[in-house]
């Protein structure tokens, strides 16, 4: 009885003195609520909160407290059978408290620059080193740690009435996009990747879609072809994408980045295996095999059908890839980096064909890293950037020519690096870019004193190819 009363004694003793290690700790992690420190399971998810690292805080305070809990409960029943299992459990509990501490610990070394030799203090006792970076002025926090910029990611400093979406009214011809906001919510915290995206792209348009590392183009993908659904109204010739997918699914065609074909199938194999799966039941086996002979001489395909995929050149498989998407005669047709890994010469090839696929009448997005080699074949460029709150917002919508005008700058890439944030090696005049095309697409719809071209980018109307 002795030994458990010891027990239960130093294991209060370490609650406390974590507590109070915290407690110092918290000033310099700029706790708003320091007090926390002294609440089991708050204390917890409060460290966790002050690092960024909100997954790891939820557990460990949840933990935390049923650890602080159960050593309540043992003090209060003295049944000896009980307190076998209580014991038991408390066993369990450290576990695994432990090990969630630990990974608190570390980014906690992270964020005051100290080595992992600190980990040797922390097995002695736990609060001790906690304690010595709370009570020491030669440890400092460095507050721009990357797991701090990645959840700044999302923040709407100045929320504002969604002015695109309002102002660009929703059309029933082309994608008609209004895009208010796309956000998550991890434990508890809402983070935003696209706010106020609101444009219309006409039938045959190839449009390029620009954008540095993460200024959301992956993520208005999902949302406008619903794979990630957004607080959003997308209307494909005047169909919601959202409300009436079943009826739209086979209107929208998605190549991504990663070539996903079976390297040991022909390639009329595989285009043919996607037209069996893909095309409508109803459709007669001769109407299939002529869609099949069509895709395929489009994308110049026929001549080496029966050869192995694996066998084929990097262009070659991109086109592979285009044709199992494009035998459903899509109306949008979407593709991510279809020039990912491809010489100049090959690219061109591949984007001419592109060029064609859209004059068909589908609507065509592209992203690609490598734009300016091909910029000639586009209609349309949407350059999205990530404003200073780390959201992603449209920056610009209209031709090619016009976003050179737009932005006083002679190539894509400069315009990216135009919008792209100083530490990411650009000039940071995203918010600049934004408010800026916001305000001439609002006043063109308030009383439309603005000029012709920019008449036709509210509209989606023109482009150097329309």
């Amino acid at each position: 009885m002795l030994m458990q009363w010891g027990y239960i004694g130093a294991a209060l003793f370490d609650v406390v003195v974590l507590s109070l290690a915290l407690f110092i700790l918290s000033k310099k992690l700029n706790w708003e609520a320091r007090w926390k420190a002294w609440v089991p399971g708050a204390r917890m998810y409060s460290w966790g909160e002050s690092l960024k690292v909100y997954r790891d805080g939820t557990v460990c305070g949840v933990l935390d407290m049923m650890y602080v809990l159960e050593m309540v409960v043992r003090i209060m029943i003295p049944d000896k059978e009980y307190v076998t299992v209580l014991a038991l459990l408390q066993l369990i509990l450290f576990v695994f408290v432990f090990i969630y501490r630990v990974r608190l610990f570390l980014e906690l070394l992270k964020l005051f620059g100290r080595g992992r030799k600190w980990i040797l203090l922390y097995l002695i006792r736990d609060w001790l080193p906690i304690l010595i970076l709370g009570v020491s002025n030669k440890y400092q926090p460095r507050h721009e740690t990357i797991k701090e910029e990645h959840w700044q990611a999302g923040m709407k400093l100045l929320p504002k009435e969604d002015e695109l979406c309002n102002a660009v009214p929703l059309i029933n011809e082309g994608l008609s996009i209004q895009i208010r906001e796309r956000a998550v919510r991890e434990f508890g915290k809402k983070r935003y990747l696209l706010d106020d995206i609101a444009l219309n792209i006409p039938e045959r348009s190839l449009v390029l879609l620009l954008g540095g590392s993460g200024a959301g183009k992956t993520t208005m993908i999902n949302a406008v072809i619903g794979y990630e659904k957004a607080d959003a109204t997308i209307l494909l010739n005047g169909v919601d994408i959202y409300n009436d997918y079943e009826s739209v699914k086979h209107d929208i065609g998605f190549v991504p980045q990663q070539n996903l074909i079976r390297g040991k199938d022909t390639v009329m194999r595989t285009v043919d295996d996607a037209a069996r799966i893909r095309l409508p039941k109803g459709m007669s086996k001769e109407e299939k095999r002529k869609k099949i002979s069509e895709i395929m001489e489009l994308l110049g395909l026929s001549s080496g059908k029966a050869g192995l995929v694996a066998k084929k050149s990097g262009g070659q498989l991109r086109r592979i890839c285009i044709a199992t998407e494009l035998i459903t005669d899509p109306v949008l047709f979407i593709l991510d980096e279809p020039d990912s890994g491809l010489d100049g010469a090959i690219s061109r090839e591949i984007f001419t064909k592109l060029r064609q696929i859209a004059d068909e009448g589908r609507i065509v997005i592209v992203i690609t890293h490598t734009p300016d080699r091909v910029i000639d074949l586009f209609d349309k460029v949407i350059v999205l950037a990530r404003d200073s709150g780390r959201v992603g917002r449209l920056a610009f919508y209209g031709s090619p020519q016009e976003a050179r005008e737009f932005f006083e700058r002679d190539t894509m890439e400069e315009i990216v690096r135009s919008v792209n944030g100083k530490e990411e090696g650009g000039e940071g005049h995203a918010d600049e870019m934004i408010e800026k095309y916001t305000k001439l697409v609002v006043s063109g719809h308030a009383d439309e004193m603005i000029e012709e071209p920019m008449k036709q980018v509210v509209s989606g109307k023109g482009g150097e190819n329309a």
